[in-house]
């Protein structure tokens, strides 16, 4: 049985942390996946670490923000040494530093795996995690994501899979072009349009228009290591959690 994932940036809105990591370890989760707020301060770190200790939840996967990364390496190697973390994902780029064309995003790519050479020096695994603008068209034959993973062949991807499909793309080509650099999956629906508007047009997985099951017989055929279940703005976050793992387990 595959061992699920559950994006703690789901439940942000939903203090406390424990309560949260108490709930998603109840439903059957095994891991859990990290992101910057958590690691805001030492105390932070110290709390997210007795909560996973309490609960027997892993951590193998984490988002650290690009700044931090160049920032403050030896910090985010500290942090995934205490929190147990195995591969890091950069996971956004804010609209005024994107790049506007082609050779913009060959020089982010290469950036990152600058940034990436101190995680891979520490026995990590490093890469990027997509939204939408990743897959705008440049003009030519290699979309911003190729061109970031052209930066170097050790970075690992982790395909925001509903993210593709808004970005206008067949999420099922992407997960085909990059079976061997799939790293991680985000397993999160979009809800049938003019729904859902309070919850931003997302729908706990399942319960919206992507094809999962077909997506998640394509995503076992790749390298994929981790399904992480992910909701932008859920309003209930258990029961987005609870269906949406009672979903992926009949995939």
């Amino acid at each position: 049985m595959t061992d699920f994932s559950y994006q703690l940036y789901s439940s942000r809105n939903f203090p406390p942390l424990a309560d949260t990591l108490r709930m998603v370890a109840d439903l059957g989760y095994a891991q859990v996946e990290g992101y910057g707020a958590l690691y805001a301060n030492a105390a932070a770190v110290t709390e997210l670490q007795g909560a996973l200790s309490d609960t027997g939840l892993a951590m193998p996967t984490a988002h650290f923000a690009i700044d931090m990364l160049r920032d403050e390496p030896d910090q985010v190697l500290k942090i995934a040494d205490t929190l147990g973390i195995k591969a890091i994902f950069a996971p956004h780029v804010a609209p005024p530093h994107r790049p506007v064309d082609a050779a913009g995003w060959a020089a982010f790519g290469r950036e990152l795996a600058r940034l990436g050479a101190p995680v891979w020096d520490a026995g990590l695994q490093f890469g990027w995690h997509n939204h939408d603008f990743e897959m705008a068209d440049l003009g030519g034959a290699d979309r911003p994501l190729d061109l970031i993973l052209q930066g170097d062949d050790r970075l690992t991807l982790e395909l925001d899979v509903a993210w593709v499909q808004v970005g206008g793309q067949n999420p099922l080509d992407w997960i085909v072009k990059y079976a061997d650099r799939l790293l991680a999956a985000h397993l999160k629906d979009i809800a049938p349009a003019g729904q859902a508007a309070d919850e931003d047009g997302w729908a706990d997985v399942g319960q919206g228009v992507m094809d999962w099951p077909g997506l998640m017989a394509a995503l076992r055929h790749t390298k994929a290591q981790y399904f992480v279940m992910e909701h932008d703005n859920p309003s209930d976050h258990r029961r987005f959690a609870e269906r949406s793992i009672a979903a992926a387990r009949s995939f």
